[in-house]
Order: structure tokens, then sequence, then C-alpha cells
């Protein structure tokens, strides 16, 4: 009885009743007006027609493209009014003032270092230009003396942040797609809290899609009253808004400004293996310290600015140069970067596309999901057709089953072009790592999926001769171990209606 009215008290249960409601009354106005059908009909007709017309002219990728024209084709009463309401990136001219103004600030507050690029042109030009598209198109620089531990698993990340957490003693700022309760968050909500009792300035983001099952309503307010400063990203609201459809995926923490933590962990117990949710959950992160950080506490209070509609003096949060004394001299380069869905620019893909074209000898991946366009497929076959060694990570354990038919839809047309696919047995990896060449990686947030790719706020790592690079190496072939590969002979026993599902729900990859 208890769960029962927990249920049907559940925001998700008010949203779906006021969505319902909508379109019962969009129902009752056709019936309302059933003589006029023919002008309905012919109406919604022409949307759809301009709908179709609108994408194929658009510059959305065009795998992205056919997932829209399709339905439309098929349902064309109400395809075009769909596309209205969930597709695409439209944004109100308020709101496309606002995050130009962030915009601005963001290249105001991180210069470019042109230095550290020719410094890098004089190793490696193609190393050099992989930087500087970050830094020209994600308007952030890369950086010498920062430390970058990598972390292979969610307990690592776990103790870690807490002994950083510990040590802050002018602010905190957490971002994060979910927050649950739980040991992971209770333990960290303790430490804000002696921290906000000493004085300390902390600040947490969460989404609000993210956390609609793992928190209560209106914990922001919550938060607020511990003292703790809190925005929820892009609240849900039951009206049908297509900017309702990008999330805010970052997993960012911050101490001080002079360390940053990122990756693919969220403060939740799976993520730490405090109970099992789909097997073991291997998962990965970065924790950075020195000069780099500030990028990534610009990208916090970018989107910290852009939600509470506040203009702060970034500099006021700049770290003390004397504690990054010591990180002088350190070895590589270290660029952290976000990706933005409200711009023109895949920043996120490009860097994947970049580092596999870039190879010479080996890239070894590590994702969730693999449901990629045509770019990338040909990228990795053409890698692999090349002698490169390409090797990808993917869970045996799907968290998702429709997602992760779709994954498995890519690997034949990747092994045949010599793509080395394999699954971890124990259970989800949820990783999302690129190592190459014992000189390149990247650690983030970023899946490879269209949803990461195109519609969600992203942010990662990307890496040049820093020794946590052979780390990451070394975490990837001992995980190997453990997974089992996939090979043609895997597609011999696959019945014809899960081949038959698998290539319908590729259809529709890019709307997942």
């Amino acid at each position: 009885m208890k769960f029962i009215k927990k249920f049907l008290f559940h925001r998700i249960v008010f949203l779906a009743i006021a969505l319902i409601i909508q379109l019962l009354v969009l129902i009752g106005v056709i019936l309302k007006f059933s003589d006029y059908f023919i002008f309905f009909y012919g109406g919604n007709i022409l949307i759809s027609i301009i709908a179709v017309l609108g994408i194929i002219n658009n510059d959305m990728n065009p795998a992205y493209k056919i997932a829209w024209i399709i339905p439309i084709m098929l349902f064309p009463i109400f395809g075009g009014l769909f596309y209205i309401f969930f597709g695409g990136n439209k944004l109100d001219k308020r709101t496309k003032y606002k995050m130009k103004c962030i915009e601005d600030r963001t290249k105001e507050a991180l210069p470019p270092q042109e230095f550290i690029i020719k410094e890098m042109e004089s190793k490696d030009k193609t190393t050099a230009n992989q930087s500087r598209y970050i830094q020209n198109y994600a308007y952030f620089p890369p950086y010498c003396n920062t430390l970058a531990e990598y972390l292979s698993i969610g307990e690592m990340k776990f103790e870690r942040l807490k002994e950083e957490l510990k040590k802050a003693e002018h602010y905190i700022f957490l971002e994060y797609f979910i927050i649950n309760e739980g040991e992971m968050w209770n333990s960290i909500l303790n430490i804000l809290l002696e921290k906000v009792s000493e004085g300390v300035d902390v600040r947490v983001i969460y989404d609000d899609a993210g956390c609609l099952f793992t928190l209560p309503y209106r914990y922001d307010k919550k938060l607020e009253k511990m003292g703790i400063k809190c925005c929820v990203f892009n609240p849900l609201i039951p009206l049908l808004y297509p900017i309702l459809n990008n999330r805010d995926h970052r997993k960012i923490a911050i101490i001080d400004g002079h360390t940053g933590f990122t990756g693919g962990i969220n403060l939740a117990d799976e993520y730490i293996n405090r109970f099992e949710k789909y097997g073991y959950w291997k998962d990965s992160a970065i924790m950075i310290k020195g000069e780099a950080v500030w990028s990534m506490t610009v990208m916090f209070l970018s989107m910290w600015d852009y939600l509470r509609g506040i203009e702060e003096d970034f500099k006021q949060f700049k770290c003390d140069t004397a504690l990054l004394d010591s990180l002088k001299d350190i070895d590589g380069y270290v660029q952290p970067f976000a990706d933005s869905p409200l711009d023109d620019e895949a920043v996120g893909e490009t860097v994947y596309l970049n580092l596999i074209n870039k190879a010479e000898k080996y890239v070894y991946i590590t994702t969730p999901y693999l449901i990629i366009n045509n770019e990338m497929v040909t990228a990795l076959s053409s890698a692999a057709k090349g002698g490169v060694d390409i090797r990808i990570i993917t869970p045996y354990c799907a968290d998702k089953w429709y997602v992760h038919a779709v994954t498995r839809s890519y690997y034949k047309i990747l092994i045949e072009s010599g793509v080395k696919i394999y699954e971890y047995t124990p259970g989800f990896i949820h990783s999302k790592t690129y190592v190459s060449d014992d000189e390149y990686g990247v650690v983030g947030t970023i899946n490879m999926d269209y949803r990461s790719l195109y519609l969600h706020f992203e942010c990662g790592v990307w890496m040049y001769n820093s020794s946590s690079i052979i780390e990451m190496k070394h975490d990837f072939l001992t995980t190997l171990k453990v997974c089992k590969e996939i090979t043609m002979e895997d597609f011999k026993n696959i019945k014809w209606y899960k081949a038959l599902g698998r290539s319908f729900l590729r259809v529709f990859a890019p709307l997942m």
C-alpha cells in the first residue's frame, strides 16, 4: 500500500496525466471540428511537408534526418507536429541571447594559449591541430603544468573525491546528471554540510530528468535550506516542448579551482557497486590538479550563471598561483572541453574522429552504447583496414534492451572491416574512454550515441603525452581479460526476428 501511494503521488504520474490531458484536448478539438476534418488533414499534411523540407535543408547529421523523415512520412497527419514539438534544438530569442552572452564570457575567461599549441606543433603538427580545434571551436585552451590521475573504477573516484572535498577551503562546485540518495551521495552530502558550516561556498547543479526517479521533488529547495546553493537544469514541465530534449549529462566536481573531476560516474550507489543493478558496474573518471582546472571552473560557472540569470566575476574564483607552483614542469598536456547541443559544432564527435584518424598503432575505446553515424563507422573501418588495432568494449548486460539491440546491430559491419568488438561479461561498462598510440587519451561523459553527440551538454578531458594515458591503456587491457570477443560465428545463431528487430530499431537509433 505504501509503495502504491508513493507511486501515485510521484511527480512522473502528474507529468504523465498532464500530457495525457493535452492529448485528449487535442483529440477533442479534432472531434469537435470533424466537419472541417479535410482542412485539418490538409493543414497537417502541409506542416509535415514543410517539416521534411526543413529537415532536408538542415545542417543536422544525415542519419538524424532519416530518423525523423521516416516517421513523418509514415504518419503525415501528426508527424510534422511531432517534429515541431520534439525535433531539433529550437531556441527562443531570449534563450539564444543568454547563451551567446555565456559563450562570450567563456571566451573572455579562457584566452587562447597559442604558445602551448606552438610548443605541441614543434613535436607533432597534427597533435597541435587537434588541440587547436578544441581551442577554436569549443573555446577551451590546452594547459601544461597539470597532473592527471586516471581512476579506473567508481570506488576509486568515490574515495578520492571524498579526500579532496574534505580539503576544500573556498568553494566546492558539483554538476551531475544523476544524484541518488544512498551511501555515496549521503557521504558526500555530510562533507558538504560540514564545509558549509566552515564558510565554504558549496554549489550543486543536477539535471531534472536524470534525477526524476532518484531525488524528491524540489530537492533543490531542501539543499538551499541546508546552506547549499542549488540549481536544477532544464526542469521538466508538463508541456510538449522541444528544449526538454536537451539534458545536462556532465559530471563535474571542482574544489578551490585547483582540483577537478569528470568522467562517467554519477553520484549514485550503483556506480560504486553498493548494489548490483546490471551486474558489476565498471566505470572510470579522471582527476586533474593544476592550471587546467580553470577551464572546468569556467565550464561550471557559465552553466551556473545561465541557470541563475546572473553575471559573476569569474576571476574571483581563480586559484592562488602559489598553490599551482608545485605542479610546474609536469609532463604532458591537458585540455578539458565542453560540448553544447545549442550550437552547430559537434565537438565531442570531432575530438573522437580526430583521434581515430590520427592513430598509427591502436585505438582502444570503452563505451556503454555504440550507436554511431556513417562518418564514425567509416572512420573506424578505414583505420582498421589500414592496419590500426581498433578495439571497442561494450556491455554484455544491457541497461536498456532496445539500445543494446541497436548497439549490437553495428557489430557485424565493424568486425568485417577488422574492428575488434568485446563485451564486458561481468556486467555493465559505463566508462567513456579513448586511448591511442600511448600518446593520446580522452576521458569524459560523452557516449558514442546521438544523444550525447548532438543533444546533451557534455564534457571531457583531452590529453597528450600525459602519464595517465599509460594507466588508461593498462586498465583497458586488464578489462579485456574478462570480456568476450564477438566474432562472425556469433552472427550465425541470431534468430531472424532478432535481426529484423535490430534493423528496425536501428532506423530510429538517432532518436534514442
